[in-house]
């Protein structure tokens, strides 16, 4: 399943809005299919976040795509985050495949002749939340995305989310942000 993403994709920033972002792997291959994928993607999710200063309030990272839901940045734009997100994620990647993980990713980078640089799709959809009720509902979304891809019967058995945070307080891999309502 794709995410459809027009040519035209507008986007709006400067509202002061949370941003519910989602961007996919390379031809949605399953490129995070590794806990070492998902831990080093969200190892550089928290960097890129104290770097830029914005708010984390949900995160789902699966196989072969990720969603946040984060703030504006004090420094530049969500586009400017993912951009470095990406870049960076994607650099350790390909540094990781050439020293120790070949064969385990092999078969989730391109075949030869293809572009071998590329880790993600170049573009992401942005959606504006500017209600409790849509933060609600990107949040439980991105929760039940593993469920709902048949990777686990229930959100608490995916570490890789903000679901613990929500429904038990407890620590994360990656701290959240509380929104007021």
């Amino acid at each position: 399943m794709g995410f459809p993403m027009p040519k035209g994709l507008k986007r709006y920033y400067g509202r002061g809005h949370l941003h519910f972002l989602t961007f996919s792997c390379y031809r949605r291959l399953p490129l995070l299919a590794t806990v070492h994928a998902r831990q080093l993607f969200l190892w550089e999710l928290a960097r890129v976040r104290a770097e830029y200063g914005f708010l984390l309030v949900g995160y789902v990272v699966m196989p072969e795509h990720v969603h946040l839901l984060i703030s504006e940045p004090k420094k530049g734009t969500p586009s400017t985050v993912l951009q470095m997100l990406k870049q960076r994620v994607s650099q350790k990647m390909r540094k990781k495949r050439r020293n120790a993980c070949e064969k385990q990713l092999r078969l989730a980078f391109p075949e030869p002749g293809e572009n071998s640089r590329c880790f993600w799709q170049p573009r992401f959809y942005d959606f504006n939340v500017y209600t409790n009720g849509k933060k609600r509902e990107k949040l439980e979304y991105m929760h039940s995305n593993p469920v709902t891809r048949g990777l686990v019967k229930h959100p608490k058995d995916w570490p890789w989310s903000s679901w613990w945070f929500y429904t038990k307080g407890e620590p994360e891999l990656v701290g959240i942000d509380i929104v007021p309502e």
